[in-house]
């Protein structure tokens, strides 16, 4: 009984993350552009969080397509969108 009851007050044992989030600091930038075609314009994003497997974004009311790329600073990255909730996308590398 014991042991089920700590199962249910500490969920984050029972299904870890693959990757632990980060919220950019310091010096990385928070602002990133969305590049949908090499020739459509850029959209403007906030990265809100990343880890090595995918990133949180804000995107505001726009819709974009299932694989893009996003670039922040000096990093490049082809992503595939996992989940939307309001203005922000869940993405995976």
């Amino acid at each position: 009984m014991l042991r089920r009851l700590r199962k249910l007050a500490m969920p984050e044992t029972i299904y870890p993350r693959r990757f632990t989030r980060v919220r950019p600091a310091g010096q990385v930038s928070k602002a990133g552009k969305i590049i949908v075609t090499p020739r459509d314009p850029m959209i403007d994003c906030t990265i809100l969080d990343y880890s090595a497997g995918g990133a949180c974004i804000d995107v505001g009311l726009i819709d974009l397509p299932q694989r893009f790329e996003l670039v922040w600073g000096v990093t490049r990255k082809k992503c595939r969108k996992v989940w939307k909730a309001g203005r922000r996308i869940g993405v995976a590398f």
